[in-house]
């Protein structure tokens, strides 16, 4: 696409007149003739950036890396801009330098994934477009997307359910809470809802009864770092009132699993609903050799499933799944601006109650994208490939007489520590690895299940699929040295 005819890139085309001269837009016609320019700048602070930082994270610490920052952006607001070129080629480029690259395979600290392109791109025409995802006057064709991503992907989790349905959130927090909302509002008749769920349960649990106004939830201990069935039984039994379990599909800790056909079990014969967790397992599905690790998953309430863990998509990426929509209809809010019944009755969708939030994005677009391109074998590739390099990792740990294993992974997660080391000294090791920009690792506390203590273990998630089996081994060298010192 040609530039402007004085060859300025930040110069809207002659016949652009509405609107102030230097303020092109992204939407229109004209919009994707301005932003390719743009986009070309982007993409080269980006690659400097990269290129200045040299590693998975900006060596320095805070300190070093906020004076960066302060440097390219302030003044923030200046009396005159700066003009477009200059401030993408600053800001991006100091943020670039300054960002912890999940792209990076010594960058594995987080259930943070190293986004697909294909992802990324598709999530720069969502930007364009800008729909919002609150009336269909606002997002006629994106609501119809919406609409098959959150329906297919549900069906993926309930294959058998009467009408699988998905409401598209920010992530597992928002997904949680809005599964407890659900359960809450079903039950509200019957008193108020009590959670039960074990100790390895994601903090957004505890913070959504919080939120919600109801009792503290009844945590049980998961010494094995799984939700024990014998325990849930006990606590249903021993509990009044509507309750409301919760399970998990690969804890943010460790990467378990819990037993859920015997927890279904369980709630069947309590008659408690139960929700599962599933925002870092549930991509598993995708595997045909991996899905059987989530059987009993169907049996669920609720799911809540992230795609920007396990699924390679820009943040955020997440849902909460149902076998029925009907289950969702407690969620229904009327605004006449938006959703005026006379729309709705003449066939207009009604978006407002798909979700808590009112502006949204459209988050789903990068999704679609991603599940045409890559297609169930693409997406099975990705995800057994993490699984096993998370394996070869664990090998390698295994077998490295410097390093102390926790258990073998489930999903992609590794916890190890230094052979003999201190709490105080893995947690040390954690910060100078980081501080010199040499790797990042996260940190959990688990169960030591050879002496019963539990310890403070460093911990590797494997979610970049290009991982090579040299980047592993040079991921235990570098933490061996920085453990000797």
């Amino acid at each position: 696409m040609p530039l402007p005819p004085d060859g300025d890139p930040g110069t809207p085309a002659p016949h652009a007149t509405r609107g102030p001269a230097l303020t092109p837009l992204a939407g229109g016609t004209e919009g994707p003739r301005q932003l390719r320019p743009l986009l070309d700048t982007v993409l080269e602070a980006l690659a400097t950036g990269a290129t200045a930082r040299g590693g998975p994270i900006p060596a320095g610490g805070p300190e070093a890396v906020g004076h960066r920052l302060r440097v390219a952006a302030e003044p923030l607001i200046p009396e005159a801009g700066i003009g477009p070129h200059a401030a993408l080629r600053a800001v991006v480029g100091a943020l670039a330098e300054g960002a912890a690259d999940p792209a990076d395979p010594l960058c594995a600290a987080h259930l943070h994934c190293p986004p697909l392109a294909v992802a990324t791109a598709a999530d720069l025409a969502a930007s364009a477009l800008n729909p919002s995802m609150d009336s269909w006057d606002q997002a006629p064709a994106a609501s119809v997307l919406e609409d098959l991503v959150s329906r297919g992907l549900a069906t993926e989790v309930y294959p058998e359910g009467p009408a699988p349905d998905a409401l598209v959130t920010t992530g597992g927090t928002e997904s949680n809470q809005l599964a407890v909302l659900i359960a809450r509002e079903l039950a509200k008749d019957r008193g108020p809802l009590q959670i039960v769920c074990g100790a390895n349960a994601h903090h957004s649990v505890r913070r959504a009864a919080w939120l919600l106004g109801l009792p503290e939830p009844v945590v049980l201990p998961t010494p094995a770092g799984v939700l024990s069935p014998a325990g849930l039984d006990q606590a249903l039994t021993d509990v009044r009132g509507p309750l409301l379990a919760v399970a998990t599909a690969g804890t943010t800790d460790t990467g378990e699993i819990d037993p859920l056909p015997q927890l279904a079990d369980v709630c069947a014969a309590h008659a408690t609903r139960l929700h599962v967790d599933a925002a870092y397992g549930a991509p598993l599905l995708f595997s045909r050799t991996l899905a059987g690790r989530l059987d009993g998953l169907s049996r669920a309430d609720s799911v809540t499933l992230d795609l920007h863990k396990l699924g390679w998509q820009p943040v955020p990426a997440g849902l909460l799944a149902v076998p029925d929509t009907t289950a969702l209809e407690t969620l229904g809010h009327r605004e006449d601006y938006l959703n005026p019944p006379d729309d709705t009755e003449a066939g207009f969708p009604d978006l407002l109650g798909r979700s808590i939030r009112t502006t949204r994005r459209p988050d789903v677009v990068k999704v679609a994208v991603t599940l045409r391109a890559l297609g169930r074998t693409g997406l099975a590739e990705l995800v057994e490939h993490t699984c096993a390099a998370a394996q070869r990792l664990a090998d390698l740990v295994d077998a490295h007489p410097a390093f102390d294993a926790y258990e073998r992974p489930t999903l992609s997660t590794v916890l190890f520590r230094p052979a003999g080391a201190t709490d105080e000294h893995v947690g040390a090791v954690r910060r100078a690895l980081m501080t010199e920009g040499r790797a990042v690792l996260g940190r959990a506390r688990a169960t030591d299940h050879r002496d019963g203590i539990e310890k403070l273990w460093l911990k590797a998630t494997v979610l970049n699929p290009h991982t090579r089996p040299a980047d592993l081994e040079a991921l235990l060298e570098i933490v061996e040295g920085s453990a000797a010192k």
